[in-house]
């Protein structure tokens, strides 16, 4: 299994940035898929995760109303769309499977930079 994030960047305070996360190797539609995240120095973060169908969505209470996850199982793809980014967005940006309860598969992660 592989999971290829993409799409970070350094942005300002207010921008937006989309993060695309790339699967292959499993059956993508039979795995829910999450963003973590971790600033230095902080414990991992759960930002966002979706099922199979992309019905039930969660989020982070630190993301809710700003960032927005999505997926394409005709493209085995993941998005995190993040709106109104604030300096503590801060961080590098982790896709992963999601099986039941568990996080299996962990993608490399992408940079987002926010400054003010």
């Amino acid at each position: 299994v592989q999971l290829q994030a993409s799409g970070g960047g350094l942005v300002q305070a207010g921008d937006s940035l989309r993060l695309s996360c790339a699967a292959s190797g499993l059956t993508f539609r039979n795995y829910g898929m999450a963003w973590f995240r971790q600033a230095p120095g902080k414990e991992r973060e759960f930002v966002a995760s979706i099922s199979t169908s992309g019905n039930t969505i969660k989020y982070g209470d630190s993301v809710k109303g700003r960032f927005t996850i999505s997926r394409d199982n005709a493209e085995n793809m993941v998005y995190l769309r993040m709106d109104s980014l604030k300096p503590e967005d801060t961080a590098i940006y982790y896709c992963a499977t999601k099986w039941g309860s568990t996080y299996p598969n962990w993608g490399q992660g992408t940079q987002v930079t926010v400054f003010s």
